[in-house]
């Protein structure tokens, strides 16, 4: 939870129990109407104070007094937080736009190039792959159920049936791409975005740390298949989270998009 959103959860907690203790208090003390208790709190903690409803008794003016001093102090915190909070989630919006710009050079660069490299080599892709044919009648209901069945799906890649050369080089080609990525300051704010680079990284740097990716220990084949699973997985799940973003919100791109499908094997960007 951020600071703001605890800060305004705070005040708007301690501004409800003002209002309902100086509620109770007025009608015992006062004999005021609920609707005319409200009324009176209301326009003593907002500072408007028509002064049509006011306290005739000592108990209700110290009432009254307790209620200004703390009343209007959450009031205020409460009208400052909620004003920065709408700019803070206006500006956030923003950034996330920007990173989206920067997620779909990813999977023009690395992603999608990357996805059929390894969906062609899964034991289980026939299990997902209709599921991920992605058309434009696709609804919220269709991107969730596919979300759905790709967590429950098991990445059982075998690092011996894929090319570790061939893995290398590619990802020698794009390595200063993929650095370009972390150093976005604002990548960090997409979590699930920032694990899939992670467990890339992850993935480059055991490829480059060996001599050798040919004829390796049965035991580092297993390793590397973890690596490589745990990469394949994150990237199938973000290209779909990928996916019904440019649904909702570009959908020239989402056409595109949908005829490069790296799932679909009559994919063509070629419009018939």
């Amino acid at each position: 939870m951020k600071v703001i959103d605890l800060r305004l959860r705070i005040y708007i907690a301690i501004l409800l129990v003002v209002i309902v203790i100086g509620m109770i208090g007025l009608i015992v003390l006062e004999k005021f109407s609920p609707f005319d208790a409200f009324y009176l709190i209301i326009s003593t903690i907002s500072t408007v104070g028509f002064g049509d409803i006011h306290p005739t008794t000592t108990a209700g003016r110290f009432l009254i007094i307790l209620i200004i001093l703390t009343g209007v102090g959450c009031f205020v915190g409460v009208m400052a937080n909620a004003i920065e909070y709408i700019i803070d989630e206006r500006d956030r919006a923003k950034r996330l736009e920007k990173i989206n710009m920067v997620i779909g050079v990813f999977f023009s660069e690395v992603g999608i190039p990357l996805l059929k490299k390894l969906s062609a080599k899964d034991p289980d892709i026939s299990g997902i792959q209709n599921a991920l044919i992605v058309t434009n009648n696709w609804s919220e209901d269709d991107f969730a159920q596919a979300m759905a069945l790709l967590k429950k799906h098991v990445c059982r890649l075998d690092s011996r049936t894929i090319s570790l050369p061939d893995l290398h080089e590619f990802f020698a080609q794009h390595k200063g791409f993929l650095v370009s990525l972390l150093e976005n300051p604002e990548i960090g704010e997409h979590d699930t975005f920032t694990e899939l680079l992670h467990s890339v990284f992850h993935l480059v740097e055991e490829l480059m740390a060996r001599e050798q990716l040919t004829d390796l220990p049965v035991t580092d084949y297993a390793h590397l298949s973890g690596d490589i699973n745990r990469v394949y997985s994150h990237l199938v799940m973000e290209w779909l989270t990928y996916m019904h973003h440019l649904k909702k919100q570009y959908p020239y791109l989402f056409s595109l998009s949908m005829r490069t499908n790296p799932f679909d094997k009559n994919a063509s960007p070629i419009v018939v």
